[in-house]
């Protein structure tokens, strides 16, 4: 399974996912949309986005239930 979070500095909800993908799943991938034009486009406000295996699975304010549930998908 792959994750990824996209992020951006700054945002406090997007360090609360960091935070909880450190201890929930460590090898997640974090990318910062300001970093690619692309993602910037396709993400813009909507930050935090988790992906799994390529797939938008969770947005904006996530807790760690929601989380812990697709991760165990």
């Amino acid at each position: 399974m792959k994750v990824v979070l996209f992020t951006r500095r700054g945002c406090h909800l997007c360090e609360r996912v960091e935070d909880l993908l450190a201890c929930h799943t460590p090898e997640a991938e974090i990318i910062d949309v300001d970093a690619s034009p692309d993602h910037a486009a396709r993400y813009g406000l909507r930050v935090p986005v988790l992906q799994i295996d390529g797939v938008d699975v969770l947005e904006g304010r996530i807790d760690e239930a929601s989380l812990v549930a697709v991760l165990q998908k």
